[in-house]
C-alpha cells in the first residue's frame, strides 16, 4: 500500500505540487479575507495586442527546435493603452512589444504568461524596457527603478487576480533574478 502511494506521487509529483499550492493559497486567502486597492490600477478597455510569429522556417533544424522548446511568444500592442494608477492616466504607446509574464517554460502549461499576470505583466515589461511610466498629461515621464516596479507588478496581479501566494511567489522571483533582464535593457539602451 504504501510503496503504490508512493509510487504515484513520485509520478505525479508535479500536479501534486501544483495542488498542494492551490490549497495553501485558498487557506491563506480565506484567512486574509481583504480585498485591497493597492495601487488602484484600473482601466476601461482590455489592451488590444496581437502576436508576433515566431520566425522557425530556415533558421535550419536545431536552431527552430531551440526556438521551439525555449522561445516566448511575442506580443505587441496595436492601440495605446490606457491605466490608471492611484487615479493618474499612463499610457503605453501602441507598437510596444513585450511576452507578457516570464514564466518558466516548465510552469507555462499551468500558468500563461499572459493569462492572470497579464497586466501586471505588460506594465512591467514596459517599466523594465524603459525604466519609467509615461502619464497622458503632457506626456509627463515618472522614472521608475527595479523595485518599484517588481512592487508594482505584484500589486497591481493582486488587485487583478487576488492570487496572493502566486503574485508574491513571482514577485519574490522577480527580485531575486529580475535584474538580469533590468541590467540587459540599460545595456541596450
Amino acid at each position: 500500500m504504501i510503496d503504490s502511494v508512493s509510487s504515484l506521487a513520485v509520478t505525479f509529483w508535479q500536479p501534486l505540487l501544483v495542488a498542494a499550492f492551490i490549497l495553501i493559497g485558498f487557506i491563506i486567502n480565506l484567512f486574509d479575507g481583504k480585498e485591497e486597492d493597492r495601487v488602484k490600477f484600473r482601466y476601461a478597455e482590455m489592451p488590444i495586442m496581437r502576436p508576433i510569429l515566431i520566425e522557425t522556417k530556415g533558421k535550419g533544424f536545431w536552431r527552430a527546435i531551440w526556438l521551439w522548446l525555449v522561445g516566448t511568444r511575442q506580443w505587441e500592442i496595436v492601440e495605446d493603452f490606457y491605466f490608471f494608477l492611484n487615479g493618474e492616466e499612463y499610457v503605453i504607446e501602441r507598437g510596444f512589444k513585450f511576452d507578457g509574464a516570464s514564466v518558466p517554460k516548465f510552469l507555462a502549461m499551468w500558468l500563461s504568461p499572459v493569462g492572470v499576470l497579464l497586466m501586471g505583466g505588460l506594465v512591467h515589461d514596459y517599466g523594465y524596457k524603459y525604466a519609467e511610466l509615461v502619464k497622458t498629461t503632457n506626456k509627463v515621464v515618472v522614472p521608475k527603478t527595479q523595485k518599484e516596479m517588481d512592487v508594482l507588478f505584484r500589486d497591481i496581479c493582486i488587485e487583478q487576480n487576488g492570487f496572493k501566494v502566486l503574485n508574491y511567489l513571482a514577485y519574490w522571483s522577480l527580485r531575486v533574478f529580475g535584474f538580469i533582464a533590468w541590467n540587459r535593457h540599460r545595456k541596450n539602451g
